[in-house]
């Protein structure tokens, strides 16, 4: 077969981060069914190539069955991105999860067969298991078993970029795998004791029972898990540093909240050309990122995109993006995107505002965003019209809606309280550029002593200002 590669150009005027992301990250992709000869490929495709065969079981304990079947549907959304095949679904209906096996016997033959008859190589269950229930049915499915948020982790863990989103991800995932650890064979037994110990002679600091391999481990990820605070603390104090900043400069912040693959980046970019990586898959992005744009009275502000969510989200994840997720609780409104084409946004709005109570950023003024109109049916936005009246209905992909958007979020905006009226000399432009980036100019003239204008600031800028006052 003839090399059609081509080495990309870098250097082109409208190629942006987010585009340079996406080609690396979809680069080298093995089309199936083409050939069967072995590609050379990045550490980050290995997972989306290697393709592991799953089939997917949940529990439904409550709500419609339509319900079940989204919950399973996103499932298979998740098992997608991170990299594998769906070849079957279960559902088992249950008061609750079986606490030895999590379907319950009768459904674990069931599955066991399923497994069989597809070749699959992964069971994926809608759910967190127990230790237990995780080693129940890998001996009696003879496969390996994955639960939901196993698979949410392994996808964060290949799409973190940042310093501080790999440090995140790996406590999250160190946090997950602390109640699991399992010894195989040799790996429980326990290092030589000395003579002292009843065993061969092995010196001193060795007599006694010993330690085994499973004690050393939980040692190890203990110690490692420590380190890893630290160093989210420390990065947590720039974070704040910069944050302190902003808000001492009295620039308002705004965050924007949602389901994943709602399309916060794609609003981002619209709003502001921020130039992020855009991917219609899930946790695309988790690295948060800020930009500063403008209302049309002038009014500078803060835009941040931030991780997204997603129902059942682990609280490992929760915890280890504490840090992040408070640039949410601390912004002065939060832009809620919602996808207007998903079977149930109601279900959306509803797990993203249980995680921002989590995070205390449930009392932010919000903006409700609902957004991809181009995709939903007409029916579809009339009822999420009568349900949310007050939301804006945009589409970050046509910009249909996105003026109307920015004028939401400007009206939202904290304003200044405290009005004046000065006179500034020429020789203060500093204190008039300041007036325009963070306060409201009512009215402006220029005379020959300086410029006189009716303001309207905050009070820390109007106690800088009361010396000029006319």
């Amino acid at each position: 077969m003839r090399n059609t590669y081509q080495t990309p150009v870098l250097d082109e005027p409208d190629l942006t981060t987010g585009d340079l992301e996406l080609e690396e990250r979809h680069s080298l992709r093995r089309v199936a069914g083409l050939s069967t000869e072995l590609t050379d490929i990045t550490e980050v495709e290995y997972r989306q190539l290697r393709l592991e065969r799953v089939v997917l079981v949940g529990v439904w304990t409550e709500g419609s069955v339509d319900d079940a079947e989204n919950s399973l549907t996103e499932l298979a959304a998740l098992a997608e991105t991170a990299g594998s095949q769906v070849l079957e679904g279960l559902i088992q209906r249950r008061r609750q999860p079986d606490a030895a096996t999590f379907i319950g016997r009768g459904k674990v033959d069931e599955l066991r067969d399923a497994v069989i008859a597809s070749g699959a190589d992964t069971v994926i269950c809608d759910g967190e298991l127990s230790p237990s229930q995780l080693r129940n049915l890998e001996q009696q499915v003879k496969v390996k078993v994955v639960d939901r948020t196993a698979l949410i982790l392994d996808i964060f863990a290949q799409h973190a970029k940042s310093k501080e989103g790999k440090a995140q991800v790996e406590l999250a995932q160190l946090q997950y795998l602390l109640p699991r650890l399992r010894g195989w064979g040799e790996s429980l037994s326990r290092q030589g004791g000395g003579a002292g110990g009843g065993s061969g002679g092995g010196g001193v600091g060795t007599r006694g029972p010993g330690e085994t391999k499973l004690e050393t481990d939980r040692r190890r990820i203990n110690q490692r898990i420590a380190k890893l605070r630290r160093e989210i603390k420390a990065m947590r104090t720039v974070r704040e540093t910069k944050r302190s900043r902003r808000q001492a400069s009295g620039t308002p912040a705004v965050a924007i909240a949602g389901y994943t693959n709602a399309g916060k980046s794609s609003l981002l970019n619209r709003l502001t050309e921020a130039g992020v990586l855009v991917e219609n898959a899930l946790f695309a992005t988790l690295d948060p990122t800020t930009r500063r744009t403008s209302a049309e009275d002038g009014r500078v502000y803060t835009l941040s995109d931030t991780v997204g969510f997603v129902r059942h989200l682990p609280h490992q994840i929760v915890e280890a993006f504490r840090s992040t997720l408070e640039e949410v609780a601390e912004a002065d409104l939060v832009v809620h995107v919602v996808d207007g084409s998903h079977p149930d946004p109601e279900g959306q709005v509803s797990a993203v505002r249980e995680v921002l109570g989590e995070v205390e950023a449930d009392r932010v003024p919000e903006l409700l965003v609902i957004n991809k109109m181009d995709a939903a049916d007409e029916e579809t936005v009339l009822r999420l019209k009568r349900a949310w009246p007050d939301a804006v209905f945009v589409s970050a992909r046509s910009g249909s809606g996105i003026q109307e958007l920015r004028a939401a979020i400007a009206e939202r905006l904290p304003r200044p309280a405290v009005d004046l009226r000065i006179l500034l000399p020429y020789s203060r432009a500093d204190l008039v550029a300041r007036v325009h980036r963070t306060g409201q100019v009512l009215q402006s003239r220029h005379l020959d002593d300086g410029t006189e204008m009716q303001v309207r600031v905050d009070e820390r800028l109007a106690a800088e200002l009361e010396p000029f006052g006319c």
